[in-house]
């Protein structure tokens, strides 16, 4: 069992490596962590860049669903948290290439994180990320 962890726009760049799962009956998991932007190019322009947000959201995603079951594997969603574990040992119990479309909340923010140009070992960390100050809510109330 092979489980790959990707975000929505990484999964648009490779999504021919399906195929080849589908080909070959492997058993592997694209779980898509769905946000509905370039997840780490958003990052860095909210974190590094005062929110210049430029390129980085897409009104156009696939179902990804429905590109599992046009390939020939199985397409899950999950939409809420209650649904989620459930979900998961669904996509666990199929023995088929899976593409798992986890919707997540567009301002979540992954850590850790390294910052365009700079080595491994000045990677963000959260606490550190939330020092350059985080996501903001309607309220004014920081997030993260």
């Amino acid at each position: 069992l092979v489980i790959d962890i990707a975000g929505d726009a990484s999964v648009q760049m490779t999504m021919q490596e399906i195929a080849t799962a589908i080909q070959y009956d492997l058993p592997i998991k694209i779980f898509i962590l769905n946000n509905e932007w370039m997840g780490m190019v958003r990052q860095w322009q909210q974190l590094l860049h005062g929110e210049r947000y430029s390129h980085s959201y897409s009104a156009s995603l696939p179902d990804f669903v429905k590109m599992a079951e046009a390939f020939g594997g199985v397409g899950i969603r999950a939409e809420t948290p209650d649904e989620l574990d459930d979900k998961i040992l669904e996509m666990i119990s199929v023995r088929k290439p899976e593409l798992f479309d986890c919707r997540v909340t567009q301002e979540e923010i992954c850590f850790p994180m390294i910052p365009s140009g700079k080595a491994h070992n000045e990677m963000i960390l959260a606490d550190d990320g939330r020092d350059l100050g985080g996501v903001i809510d309607d309220a004014g109330k920081r997030l993260v």
